[in-house]
């Protein structure tokens, strides 16, 4: 419980610090900075420049104010739910409107990953973890991998699932891989109501 609560305590300046810290250090210094080869792979687009700037998945980004972290130094490791999940999630999820901010906020700090992680690196898990690896988000709780049938399956804390569509697109602060799904953070762990904002 101690680790979680530490987890959750760290969430909500992660991005900011992870940002920060990178750019005290420079990238080529920090544990989780690209190789040469990954460098020269990803060119010098951003995650935020390289996405499809009407993409739902973008649209929610700056409703959340998440563009400019994921135009950043990074790295970050992004799963991109396809146009089609966004609009299957319950009326009213991503509207961009500022008492929803938080919402919004708490299930996409969901789909990202601290660092690089390749579909190759979350295969290795998979073995390593005999079928399953637990992935620890920004948001501070976990998304589970598994294979079917040679993908990359995630499941949130709730069991809804996402394949992994495309993988491994790489930018300058990190990489994306494309998923037919919105994986919701668990109940306790979304972001809570702004002040002076009923819960529910």
């Amino acid at each position: 419980m101690k680790t979680r609560t530490f987890a959750i305590a760290l969430a909500s300046t992660a991005l900011l610090a992870l940002g920060a810290c990178n750019q005290s250090q420079g990238n080529k210094e920090a544990p989780n900075a690209q190789t040469p080869k990954a460098e020269k792979a990803a060119g010098d687009k951003t995650i935020a420049a390289g996405l499809t700037a009407n993409a739902k998945f973008m649209a929610a980004a700056k409703a959340a104010g998440l563009d400019q972290t994921l135009a950043g130094p990074g790295p970050y490791t992004v799963f991109v739910p396809d146009d089609a999940a966004f609009d299957g999630a319950p009326a009213g999820t991503f509207d961009a409107k500022p008492d929803n901010r938080a919402q919004i906020t708490g299930i996409l700090t969901n789909l990202i990953l601290p660092g690089t992680v390749m579909a190759a690196d979350i295969d290795k898990a998979i073995d390593n973890g005999k079928g399953k690896a637990s992935l620890a988000t920004m948001g501070g709780g976990t998304v589970t991998a598994t294979k079917d049938g040679g993908k990359i399956v995630l499941a949130d804390a709730s069991g809804h699932k996402a394949t992994v569509t495309k993988a491994d697109d790489q930018f300058s602060n990190g990489v994306v891989h494309h998923v037919d799904a919105v994986l919701m953070p668990a109940k306790g762990q979304a972001a809570k109501p702004a002040v002076g904002q009923k819960a529910g």
